[in-house]
C-alpha cells in the first residue's frame, strides 16, 4: 500500500469555485497539489481548496486557487495526498463516548469468563466501595454460553466472587441492559422479590431468583445506586471528570475523521457544560445536541436552549430526544408479534405514549425537532402515529424534519408513511452488522426479510434516510 496521508476538511466542500460570495477574497488557509474528493457530482475531484475562517472559499485547480493566496495565507502542499470532507456521525452519545474510554472495554471479550477475569484485575486496583464499570459485552457474540445461564445470560455469582467489596455495573453493547454483581444489587436494594419497574425487567430464573441482569428501565435501579455513591464527589472532581470525558470523546472522533456529531441526548446541565467548553475553545468538533429531559423540565427550560452555531459554530441545540422501546439484542424492541425465540414477549414500551405525545407538543411549540428511538415494528408504528397526530394539530408547521432514531424493523405497511409524513429515518449501518447474528433468530425469516434494515425500500418511496 502507498503511504498516503489523508487530510480531513471539517466542513462540506462546495464542489465549485465561488464568485462574489465573500467580500474579502483572501484565504486564511490553502491546500494545494492534492487529490480533493468533494462528494459533489458537479465537481467530483479537484486539486486545491481555499479556506476563509471556518468556510470553504473555493475548490478547484491549483491555478484557480492561486488567486486567493496573499502574504498572510498559510499554504500546505499536499504533495498528492487525499483531502476529503470530515465525516458526520448522525447518531451517537458524545459524553458516553468519553465515559467509555474511562471504563472496561468489554467489546473484545470472547466469553463470560474473560469478563470476570477483567473485573477481577480491576478489583485488585480499586479502593473498597469504588464502582467498577464496563461496557460492550454481548452474549450472542461469545464463543460459548456461560454456565449456568438464563437465555444465554450469565448468573452474577462468578462476578460477585471476584469483586466482593466493589459494586460492579457492566453495560450491554446496545446500552439497553446491564449485569450487576451482588454488591451493586445490595446497594440498589434489589432482591429476588423486587418488582419490575415500568418498561423494564429484572431477569430471573425459573425459581424466581434475580440472576443479576437488568433490561431497559430496570437498569435505573443499579445506576441510581451508583449515582448516590458518586454524589459524594466534590464539584471540582465532577468538573475534572467531565473535562476528561469531553477531551477523550473529541480525540476519539477526530482520530476517526469525524468532525461533526449528532449527540442523541444530553441534560440541560450537560449542555451548559458543553457551552463552557466551547467558550474555552475545548470543542474541536461540531456538536448537534438533542435535549434529554423530563416533560416538566422541557416545559420550563426548552425555550431558553434553542442554540444555533454557538462557539464559532461548534454547538447547536435544536432537537428533543425520547425513547419508545428498547433494543433487539436484549429482547427490548417493541414488536407487533412475539419474538420468534421468546414467544412470551413482544418487547417493551419504555416510555408511556402519553408522555411522548406531551414531549412532542412541547417541542413543536418551541420550534424543536424531535427524534424518538424506535427499533421494533410496533414502536415505529406508534411513533409514526404520534407524529401524524401532532402534525395534524399544527398544520401551520412545515418541513419539521422530525426523526425516528434507528427505524430498524418496520411493518411493510408503515414503510411508505415516512415519505408521506416527511419523517426522517435516522438509521445506522452498524446496527445491521452488529445485530446480524440474531436478527432472524429474534424475528423469524419472513419478518426479517420484509422489514429489517430496509434502506432501499425507504429510498424508493422518497423518504429521507
Amino acid at each position: 500500500m502507498c503511504n498516503i496521508r489523508v487530510f480531513l476538511v471539517a466542513v462540506l466542500l462546495t464542489g465549485m469555485v465561488f464568485s462574489g460570495c465573500f467580500q474579502r477574497r483572501t484565504a486564511d488557509l490553502v491546500l494545494m497539489h492534492g487529490k480533493v474528493v468533494t462528494v459533489d457530482e458537479n465537481l467530483p475531484e479537484a486539486q486545491a481548496i481555499a479556506v476563509q475562517g471556518d468556510r470553504i472559499l473555493a475548490v478547484g485547480s491549483d491555478q484557480e486557487i492561486q488567486r486567493y493566496i496573499r502574504r498572510q495565507t498559510k499554504v500546505i502542499d499536499l504533495n498528492g495526498a487525499l483531502a476529503i470532507p470530515g465525516f458526520i456521525d448522525g447518531h451517537a452519545h458524545f459524553m458516553g463516548l468519553g465515559r467509555a474510554k474511562m471504563q472496561l472495554d468489554l467489546t473484545r471479550a470472547k466469553n463470560w469468563d474473560e469478563i470476570v477475569a477483567m473485573v477481577a484485575e480491576a478489583a485488585k486496583k480499586a479502593r473498597p466501595g469504588e464502582w467498577i464499570t464496563g461496557r460492550g459485552w454481548h452474549q450472542e457474540k461469545w464463543d460459548r454460553p456461560p454456565e449456568p445461564n438464563v437465555g444465554g445470560l450469565p448468573y452474577h455469582d462468578k462476578l460477585s466472587a471476584v469483586s466482593p467489596d466493589n459494586p460492579v455495573m457492566l453495560t450491554h453493547a446496545s446500552g439497553h441492559s446491564c449485569i450487576a454483581n451482588a454488591k451493586a444489587m445490595e446497594l440498589a436494594g434489589v432482591t429476588d422479590t423486587t418488582a419490575n419497574p415500568p418498561g423494564g425487567e429484572i431477569v430471573r430464573d425459573a425459581r424466581g431468583r434475580a440472576i443479576g441482569v437488568f433490561r431497559e428501565t430496570a437498569q435505573g435501579l443499579i445506576s441510581a445506586a451508583m449515582q448516590r455513591s458518586r454524589a459524594r464527589r466534590t464539584p471540582e472532581q465532577i468538573e475534572a471528570e467531565r473535562r476528561k470525558m469531553v477531551r477523550l470523546a473529541v480525540r476519539e472522533c477526530l482520530s476517526k475523521g469525524i468532525t461533526s456529531f449528532h449527540d442523541a441526548g444530553e441534560s440541560f446541565e450537560m449542555i451548559d457544560f458543553l457551552k463552557k467548553m466551547a467558550d474555552e475553545g475545548e470543542l474541536s468538533i461540531r456538536l448537534y445536541v438533542m435535549v434529554r429531559a423530563g416533560n416538566d423540565a422541557l416545559r420550563e427550560h426548552l425555550k431558553e436552549y434553542k442554540i444555533v452555531g454557538y462557539g464559532n459554530n461548534h454547538l447547536t441545540v435544536r432537537a428533543v430526544k425520547e425513547y419508545m422501546d428498547g433494543a433487539l439484542g436484549s429482547h427490548g424492541a417493541w414488536l407487533l408479534e412475539p419474538y420468534a425465540d421468546l414467544p412470551t414477549s413482544t418487547g417493551l414500551n419504555v416510555t408511556p405514549i402519553k408522555e411522548l405525545e406531551e414531549a412532542a407538543e412541547i417541542a413543536i411549540e418551541n420550534g424543536f425537532q424531535v427524534g424518538i428511538h424506535a427499533i421494533g415494528d410496533r414502536a415505529n408504528r406508534e411513533v409514526l402515529n404520534l407524529y401524524e397526530r401532532t402534525f395534524k394539530r399544527h398544520p401551520e408547521k412545515k418541513n419539521l424534519r422530525w426523526r425516528i432514531e434507528h427505524a430498524q424493523h418496520l411493518n411493510p405497511a408503515d414503510i411508505p408513511r415516512f415519505a408521506q409524513l416527511g419523517v426522517i429515518a435516522a438509521m445506522q449501518g452498524i446496527h445491521c452488522t452488529s445485530d446480524g447474528p440474531w436478527v432472524i433468530k429474534r424475528l423469524g425469516y419472513q419478518r426479517a426479510k420484509e422489514g429489517a434494515y430496509v434502506w432501499q425500500s425507504l429510498w424508493k418511496t422518497g423518504a429521507v434516510v
